[in-house]
C-alpha cells in the first residue's frame, strides 16, 4: 500500500483479517459464497416477478410448484423455506385482507329451500354448483359480481357484473353456466337465501333444467364457504379489491381475473392443478 493511502486512513485487507484472526483466503471464500447467494437470490426474484405479472399475489407454496420447471432449467435448488426467506427480504410476501359486505337479503316472501348438500360427498364436476354475489368498488359506487362455481373443480362456470343487486345479473350468470356446461343431469344448485336466488324467475330456470335447489340455513354463511372463498381469491390475488374508474373498467378487470383464475392459478385443494384442468379431465 502506498504511503499517501495510509496517510488518508486506508487499511490493508491483511491488517483487517489479522485483527479477527483470519486469513485473506478465508475472506475471499466468504465473499465468493456471498456473491453466489446474491446471484441466486436475484435469479429467483426475476423468475418470481415474471410469474407474478399474471398472478401478482400468488403465495409461496403455489410458487414452489408453479416455478419448479423454471428453477430446474436454471439449475437452481430452491425449497419453500429458501423462497420464503428471499421473498421476505425483498418485501414480496403476500398479505390477506378481510372483507365485510352484506349482499344478501333473506327477509322476503319467497320460498326458502333446505340444505341438501350438507353431508354430500362431491365426486365429479357438474354435481354441485355454488352461487354467490360480491361487491366491486367503482369511483361512482358499488357494482355487483354474481358467480357460479363448480364445487368439484373450483371452476367459475358463469359470472355477470352489473351496477345493481337486481335479479338480472344472477340470471345472466346462471344462463352462461348452463350454456357452458351443456349437460346438467343430476346437478344441484346451492346458494344463500338471498331474494335473487329464491325468486320465482331464478328457481323456474333451475326447475326447467331439472337442477335441484339447495340453500344455506338461516344465518349459517359457512354453509356456502367455498363460494365466499372464491370471492376472496378474486379480490386478494387478482386486484378486484381496488376501486375502478367505472363499470366498464371493472368488467375488463373481472374478465381477465376469472380467465387467470380458471386457467393458470394452481389450487392446493386440487393437488396443485388448475380448475380448467380438473374440470376437463373429469367432465
Amino acid at each position: 500500500m502506498k504511503a499517501k493511502d495510509k496517510a488518508k486512513g486506508f487499511v490493508s485487507l491483511s491488517a483487517i483479517t489479522s485483527c479477527f484472526g483470519l486469513k485473506r483466503d478465508a475472506y475471499y471464500k466468504f465473499k465468493c459464497r456471498a456473491d453466489k447467494r446474491l446471484k441466486l437470490e436475484q435469479q429467483v426474484i426475476n423468475i418470481v416477478k415474471k410469474r407474478r405479472k399474471s398472478l401478482p399475489r400468488e403465495g409461496v407454496r403455489k410458487l414452489i410448484k408453479a416455478l419448479d420447471k423454471d428453477f430446474r432449467k436454471t439449475n437452481l435448488k430452491v425449497g419453500r423455506d429458501t423462497l420464503f426467506k428471499v421473498l421476505r427480504s425483498q418485501g414480496m410476501l403476500t398479505l390477506r385482507k378481510k372483507y365485510s359486505s352484506r349482499t344478501t337479503n333473506s327477509h322476503h316472501r319467497f320460498y326458502k329451500y333446505d340444505n341438501i348438500i350438507k353431508d354430500l360427498k362431491v365426486t365429479r364436476p357438474n354435481q354441485v354448483w355454488v352461487s354467490d354475489i360480491t361487491y366491486i368498488r367503482t369511483v361512482k359506487g358499488f357494482c355487483y359480481l354474481a358467480l357460479i362455481t363448480d364445487m368439484y373443480s373450483r371452476k367459475i362456470m358463469g359470472y355477470d357484473l352489473s351496477d345493481s343487486l337486481e335479479l338480472k345479473g344472477c340470471v345472466r350468470a346462471l344462463n352462461k353456466a348452463i350454456y357452458k356446461a351443456k349437460h346438467v343431469t343430476g346437478l344441484i344448485h346451492h346458494s344463500d337465501r338471498g331474494i335473487q336466488y329464491c325468486s320465482n324467475v331464478y328457481t323456474q330456470i333451475l326447475k326447467r333444467n331439472k337442477i335441484e335447489i339447495s340453500m344455506t340455513e338461516e344465518n349459517h354463511c359457512y354453509e356456502n364457504a367455498m363460494a365466499e372463498r372464491v370471492n376472496g381469491i378474486l379480490k386478494d390475488e387478482f386486484y378486484l379489491d381496488q376501486t375502478f374508474t367505472n363499470v366498464a373498467h371493472a368488467k375488463r378487470a373481472t374478465k381477465n381475473a376469472i380467465n387467470l383464475y380458471n386457467e393458470i392459478r394452481l389450487h392446493l385443494s386440487l393437488d396443485y392443478r388448475t380448475p380448467n384442468m380438473v374440470y376437463q379431465l373429469s367432465a
